[in-house]
């Protein structure tokens, strides 16, 4: 009776341990790996989100899928990152737009001078115009999310309290910064963001035109000692997947992204605004930097400078096939008060 008793005991371990290395194997073989690019380094915005993204994703897929992280330009750089997307090299990138101006033209709309207040509210809009008018220059990836910085301002080697100031200035900017840069006088320099480091070493440009967090992110505070806020224009971004990886995944994986897809932009958003903060106080405790605030009668003449650019923008999106509707209070208003960017577009 009690080897009969040891002979089932022994049975029945040997049952519930086949049954375990069966189920280990399927839960191995069902194991998901993405390669995710990023072209800024590991410590700034676009690598921060990506990291969170990461974690989130991992968490609610209960470890079926796992995402590993390529910053720093390490798997694509900041220009090749869309097509290296379409064509594979990487499953997932972060795209900079403004990087690609004639390409995205209906998301760049955000770069305009539209009086956009924050990363968060930029990066909402971003998301819900791309979501409304579906832009065909999206049409071979999957979206996973977008997201802005907050407003651009000028940091500089030499303080620049007025618009004579910027006269004949090399800063870099790339996009529709370089656009306003050059309405006010200043000579737009266009090169990624990680190269400005060396370029304001040695002296190829005296400045940049960005958000503020990279005047800790880059250290850029440790060149530039002024900091005038002009508050025009941002920088939009968008996460994008290979079709083909994506058809391969799981459909509750596929909802796990979607379900991320405006949460993710909200938190960037949120966090981009507070980096802003922390980095305008590191600079000037840490680094002296002189923050400049223009007086209003200065700074309508900067603002008038560049309204031209939402007609410019209007009739750029009609050379492309697309028909933009506009009042003729439009790109005045949308200037002024920050009105939906829906008012100077209608895709057709």
């Amino acid at each position: 009776m009690i080897k009969r008793t040891m002979l089932l005991g022994t049975m029945l371990i040997f049952v519930i341990v086949t049954c375990l290395s069966l189920f280990a194997t399927v839960a191995v073989a069902g194991k998901i790996t993405l390669n995710y690019a990023n072209f800024p380094p590991a410590p700034t915005f676009p690598c921060v989100q990506m990291e969170r993204w990461k974690i989130e994703l991992e968490k609610r897929t209960n470890g079926q899928v796992e995402v590993k992280t390529f910053p720093g330009g390490t798997l694509l750089g900041a220009k090749e990152m869309m097509d290296g997307v379409i064509a594979g090299q990487a499953d997932i990138g972060n795209i900079c737009m403004a990087y690609q101006p004639g390409r995205f033209i209906v998301t760049n709309a955000t770069s305009l001078p539209l009086g956009i207040p924050d990363a968060r509210s930029g990066s909402v809009a971003l998301l819900k115009l791309y979501e409304k008018y579906q832009p065909e220059a999206f049409k071979d990836v999957v979206v996973l999310t977008m997201f802005t910085n907050a407003p651009g301002n000028i940091m500089s080697q030499q303080p620049v309290r007025k618009m004579e100031d910027l006269k004949g200035m090399d800063l870099r900017a790339s996009g529709d910064s370089a656009t306003i840069l050059k309405a006010w006088g200043a000579n737009p320099v266009g090169m990624p963001m990680p190269a400005t480091v060396e370029a304001l070493q040695k002296g190829t440009v005296k400045g940049l035109f960005s958000s503020l967090e990279v005047m800790k992110d880059f250290k850029f505070a440790e060149n530039c000692k002024y900091i005038t806020m002009v508050d025009a224009g941002i920088y939009p971004f968008a996460v994008i997947m290979n079709k083909a990886s994506w058809a391969k995944l799981p459909a509750d994986v596929q909802q796990v992204m979607m379900d991320l897809k405006e949460e993710q932009a909200v938190w960037t958003g949120e966090y981009m605004d507070q980096q802003i903060k922390d980095a305008v106080a590191w600079s000037k405790e840490e680094q002296g930097v002189e923050v400049i605030t223009l007086s209003a009668g200065e700074k309508a003449q900067w603002d008038e400078k560049i309204i031209f650019m939402v007609d410019d923008w209007i009739e750029n999106a009609k050379a492309k096939g697309s028909r933009p509707r506009r009042s003729s209070t439009t790109s005045r208003r949308s200037f002024n008060k920050g009105h939906a960017l829906t008012e100077c577009y209608r895709k057709s």
